[in-house]
């Protein structure tokens, strides 16, 4: 590792170096201290991408390798697009932890320690977010000026934040609080519960007393469940509806989302309501995926699945 290390630094590129220096501190987890380093300066993010283009086209240009140029180079431009991505993702799980300790806030300086510590990780995390955006932007404009075309992921959407106007955030808040308005409109008042399971899980007493035993503790309780036509989710509608109790189905958004993807966005969606509690009973997959948000999002769970 030392060896590779020495070579690197005697021979390698200023483009390698900035790439070494985010794949070596910049992903790391963070420790008891914040890295104090500053972030690459814009002009050194805008020579190393014309360099690491040109570079690519000069060793290609005039070898049977020359038909695979364009697509190797949309890959360049895709790694830093998918570290953008990861990065937003690392925000929304800041946010959750955030979220979580305001509500556990007791006064004590342990709390108030964690949480300065959570606000601190998260700007530095924008940071490191519009730093990778920066990249991606510096190499979609070369592979705009080399092929005369615009970068263009193969899937999800390009956000470009120093795009962003003041008209453009002022309307993307109108709508999102539209938005948000209208939810709060089609869940009934009291105190949500909700429901996930597979659609194989076919134990009605099971599923039966549990339910009876939280609406007993919560009698003004609301059902959210997945809307599944079979198993779990089905057979907790059926026992709303037995039972009166008022219900919302969350289900998947296959129109906006592929098939995959929909039931794990779903699973946002729910969180992002903050139910009381979560009860789930065996699944799969997405039981797991809600099951590890809901606790980082510090949301009650009954976890019924079986070990």
């Amino acid at each position: 590792m030392d060896d590779f290390h020495d070579r690197a630094g005697e021979g390698g590129s200023q483009f390698a170096h900035l790439l070494e220096e985010l794949e070596l501190f910049g992903r790391r987890p963070f420790d008891d201290d914040l890295d104090p380093r500053p972030l690459p300066e814009g002009r050194l993010i805008e020579a190393a991408t014309a360099d690491a283009f040109d570079a690519m086209g000069a060793s290609l240009a005039d070898t049977r390798l020359e038909p695979e140029l364009e697509e190797l180079l949309w890959g360049f431009t895709n790694v830093f697009h998918r570290a953008t991505e990861r990065a937003d993702r690392q925000l929304d799980s800041n946010e959750l932890a955030q979220k979580r300790l305001q509500r556990e806030q007791d006064g004590s300086e342990v709390k108030s320690v964690e949480l300065e510590t959570l606000i601190a990780e998260g700007r530095t995390m924008i940071e490191r977010r519009d730093a990778m955006e920066a990249y991606r932007e510096a190499f979609a404009e070369q592979f705009r000026h080399y092929f005369r075309k615009p970068w263009l992921p193969k899937s999800g959407s390009m956000l470009n934040r120093t795009a962003m106007t003041a008209a453009v955030i002022e309307s993307r808040e109108f709508v999102n609080d539209r938005r948000w308005t209208d939810a709060k409109l089609l869940l009934p008042p009291g105190e949500r519960i909700y429901v996930s399971g597979g659609t194989d899980y076919m134990e009605h007493r099971t599923i039966w007393q549990v339910l009876d035993k939280v609406h007993s503790r919560h009698p003004a309780m609301v059902l959210i469940h997945g809307g599944s036509s079979k198993g779990a989710e089905h057979i907790a509608s059926l026992w709303a509806g037995e039972r009166k109790i008022p219900q919302v189905p969350f289900k998947p958004d296959f129109v906006k989302h592929n098939r995959a993807s929909a039931p794990f966005k779903r699973n946002d969606r729910v969180i992002a309501c903050m139910p009381r509690g979560i009860i789930i009973f065996p699944g799969g997959g997405i039981q797991d995926n809600l099951f590890d948000k809901a606790r980082s999002a510090g949301i009650a769970i009954i976890d019924r699945r079986q070990r």
